[in-house]
């Protein structure tokens, strides 16, 4: 902890568990390790960051809350739940790290070793998932080495991730809008502060909007009933066959944990495509369509 702490005050990047994904962080502060972020990722420099604090008073600091930000946050975190909002402190989130924008996305991650890395900074770190960009994100450590660890002088090793997918996004500047489902639910977030809209010209304020993100090398094929020759098979469900049943008991929590590293297993086996069984869309299901859509290169 200690040398991770050091290789970002220095300016260096880390790879730091989550209980979403892995990120590959650096300090939200200095644009040139921000750019080296961008590098190790190939990530395009419109597509905001998201910056990782230890708690709401250290989110305070740099984004303007309100009365639905500060009721959000108590009822989700620290957990995965990023927040958008008007950006009060535009030095410890570079401009870069904002993609220009004037808002911030801020998050208190609910993994052990995150909070720690946080704290012993002192100040919010930028940690998008530490793959290539438009590449599925990692949920394991020897994934996230393997994407991006050669960029990284140090690594934690905080075992696999727990929810396994990124954060869900809502932008609170005037209606609040959705702009990525997550494991936090539009159910359990209007149940705090009311109705969402959807994202629409909010969206380029969120991560992971690209039209084709979370994408393994091979085709995926969404709502297959079966696999063609040669495709890997996603299955869900009790009737669900192959070594990659996402949940043989239908559980969209377990589907959901699992997700990102089917796609990567899969891939990794040289398939002429993916075929990807139906996903229920209610609850948790909504977020699973979004990320299997957007490895598919259907959402814009």
């Amino acid at each position: 902890m200690a040398e991770a702490a050091r290789a970002l005050a220095g300016g260096g990047l880390v790879l730091m568990p989550t209980e979403t994904v892995y990120g590959l962080a650096a300090d939200a502060a200095n644009a040139r390790a921000v750019a080296a972020v961008y590098e190790a990722k190939g990530r395009p420099s419109f597509n905001p960051l998201i910056a990782h604090v230890a708690d709401v008073a250290m989110a305070r600091r740099i984004a303007r809350f309100d009365a639905r930000a500060e009721a959000l946050a108590a009822a989700f975190w620290p957990g995965p739940l990023t927040l958008v909002l008007p950006v009060a402190d535009e030095v410890a989130v570079c401009d870069l790290a904002r993609a220009g924008l004037d808002t911030v996305a801020v998050r208190a991650p609910g993994h052990r070793l995150a909070h720690a890395l946080i704290e012993a900074v002192g100040g919010p770190v930028v940690a998008p998932s530490a793959n290539r960009s438009g590449r599925p994100s990692p949920t394991s450590f020897a994934d996230a080495m393997e994407e991006t660890g050669a960029a990284a002088a140090a690594a934690l090793d905080g075992g696999a991730c727990e929810v396994g997918l990124e954060s869900t996004v809502v932008a609170l500047l005037d209606t609040p809008r959705l702009l990525r489902p997550g494991a936090v639910t539009r159910a359990q977030i209007e149940a705090v502060i009311g109705p969402l809209s959807e994202a629409e010209a909010d969206a380029k304020r969120s991560p992971g909007r690209l039209t084709r993100h979370y994408a393994p090398n091979a085709p995926v094929r969404l709502e297959a009933t079966t696999p063609a020759a040669g495709e890997a098979w996603l299955s869900f469900g009790p009737d669900g066959a192959g070594p990659f049943n996402l949940s043989p008991t239908g559980d969209l929590a377990e589907a959901a944990a699992d997700l990102i590293a089917y796609l990567r297993a899969a891939d990794r086996t040289n398939p002429v495509g993916i075929a990807v069984a139906p996903i229920p869309p209610e609850g948790l299901g909504e977020a699973i369509n979004d990320r299997l859509k957007r490895a598919a290169g259907f959402v814009g």
